[in-house]
């Protein structure tokens, strides 16, 4: 037995033929007689006499038309209710979500912009941290997903899936000296003032073996912890940064250019999720806003 039998059985009931129910529903009438006999065999239960091409309810049919239309609401509503979840009319009323501080500025309002056209009833609430306070907060289940950079080895109790990358530059103010050289290193820093991100993080660490490794004593004039704090300090020629160029490129707003810094390092970012659980319907929807602004974001990106 299916629905489209019960509709069958409640229109027939009101229009009384299978010509006016045929068209009532979009069917041929011998599509109504089929499914008509259909529902007759699966209940084991005549429903109408036939008699000189007139189908007569019997009274079994009333009695069980009153409850198909209480079932064909129920499922009117159900089917009402599943559209409203893919539009985003109703479902989870909040989606967490935890960004670097670095996207607050221009990347997380372009993301909700587009998302909040499409889920208007859903709030959002967004979480900027570091990339460890991130995963802990996805492990912890506080947050829905997160947006990170992907440091080895992997993360317990997270699920991670790659959606950016990017190399390290050195991010200069326009008309600085070195932004004619093609590449910059560590050598061609000596006595420059930089702008470096905060310390004991593992990608600062590397930076200072570099520098190591070269014998380049650094000239660290600020050290700040975002890198959107970086790239404005390089704006107002304070210094010069070193930075993934996923984030350099968020800032190519203001007057800056970038150089690749060598030896190229490559860096990597995911979307994690907490494992064995599946996000809601808006919760996916604000992942693939976020990608979405990715592609835009790190579009036509050059070192001019």
């Amino acid at each position: 037995m299916n629905f489209r039998q019960l509709e069958v059985l409640k229109t027939l009931l009101a229009t009384g033929s299978t010509i006016a129910t045929a068209k009532s529903m979009g069917l041929s009438q011998s599509g109504v007689s089929r499914l008509l006999q259909q529902l007759e065999s699966d209940l084991e239960l005549r429903l109408f006499d036939r008699d000189k091409g007139r189908l007569i309810p019997t009274p079994e049919a009333s009695i069980l038309a009153r409850d198909a239309e209480t079932i064909l609401l129920g499922l009117n509503r159900f089917s009402g209710l599943a559209e409203d979840l893919r539009s985003g009319a109703k479902g989870p009323e909040l989606v967490r979500v935890g960004l670097p501080s670095s996207m607050w500025e221009n990347f997380a309002p372009a993301m909700m912009k587009e998302f909040v056209r499409d889920y208007p009833s859903v709030r959002i609430e967004t979480f900027f941290e570091t990339t460890s306070n991130i995963a802990r907060l996805v492990e912890q289940k506080v947050i829905d997903f997160g947006f990170l950079r992907n440091e080895h080895p992997a993360l317990p109790g997270i699920d991670m899936e790659i959606v950016a990358s990017g190399t390290s530059v050195c991010v200069l103010p326009e008309g600085h000296e070195l932004a004619s050289m093609k590449e910059i290193s560590a050598r061609d820093l000596r006595g420059v003032p930089l702008i470096l991100i905060g310390r004991q993080r593992p990608t600062r660490m590397l930076l200072d073996q570099t520098f190591a490794r070269e014998a380049v004593r650094q000239n660290v004039k600020i050290e700040t912890h975002t890198n959107s704090s970086a790239c404005s300090y390089v704006a107002h020629g304070l210094g010069v940064a070193i930075l993934s160029s996923f984030f350099a490129n968020l800032y190519r707003n203001l007057p800056i250019v970038q150089r690749p810094f060598v030896p190229v390092t490559t860096q990597e970012f995911a979307l994690a999720t907490p494992s064995g659980t599946s996000a809601s319907l808006a919760a996916k929807a604000l992942m693939d806003a976020l990608k979405r602004q990715i592609e835009i974001s790190q579009k036509h990106c050059s070192s001019d």
